[in-house]
This record gives structure tokens, C-alpha cells and sequence, in this order.
């Protein structure tokens, strides 16, 4: 599957705020990610699985209020399998989302921290 271009939006805005790409759309039998950042904010390196979500609109919900549990169960599943396959099990995580409108033709972001657990 192609990239959206809201995912490369998010991967610049995030990295404007001081996080690292790591990894785009890991795939696994489990589930994908669509951005895996590296937060070292502070003394301890965190890695951030984002779930980037994009509508037109908020007309029909916002673009987070998308992310079901059965999509956060697949998330994290998934980002179990990554940290498993690269070594990084002993890595503080988390789980943001990164929401995209397109209101009048300008992009609007919202980054939400720790949206699920």
C-alpha cells in the first residue's frame, strides 16, 4: 500500500518536535505501524508507535475516535512483534496517534500522547 501523504506530515511534525523516524509501515502477520519515532526527551530513549489517522472532515468524527479496540489490540500486537524482531524489549513504549483534517484545504494536525495503552 502506497503512503498517504498525511503520514509523511506526521513524520515531519514529529520530527519538528524532537522525535527521530525510526521505522514507516511495519508490516507483520499481527498488524502494521504506521510510524515507529524515537523520543530521548530525557535520559531514557522511548519508542513511539504512532498510528496515523486522516479525514476531510470531522463531519462524520474526528479522525481519533477511529482507532477501535480491536485496531489498538492489533497495534500493539504488532508493536510487541517489532520490538521482539529488533532487539527492544527492554525499550520504554508508547502509544500516540497523530490526527489529520484537511478543513478548507489546510491540514490540520493533532498529536495525542499516549492515546491507548
Amino acid at each position: 500500500m502506497a503512503l498517504h501523504w498525511s503520514e509523511d506530515l506526521a513524520a515531519a511534525y514529529l520530527r519538528c518536535r524532537g522525535l527521530s523516524l525510526v521505522d514507516k509501515n511495519y508490516r507483520c502477520r499481527r498488524g502494521e505501524i504506521d510510524l515507529v519515532m524515537m523520543e530521548a526527551a530525557s535520559a531514557e530513549e522511548t519508542l513511539v508507535f504512532v498510528e496515523v489517522r486522516y479525514r476531510k472532515s470531522s463531519a462524520y468524527g474526528t479522525p481519533e475516535e477511529s482507532i477501535t479496540r480491536t485496531k489498538q489490540t492489533r497495534i500493539i500486537a504488532a508493536a510487541t512483534h517489532y520490538m521482539a524482531a529488533t532487539n527492544r524489549l527492554n525499550c520504554t513504549a508508547r502509544f500516540d496517534v497523530v490526527a489529520v483534517t484537511q478543513p478548507n484545504y489546510l491540514p490540520n494536525v493533532q498529536w495525542i500522547k499516549n492515546a491507548f495503552v
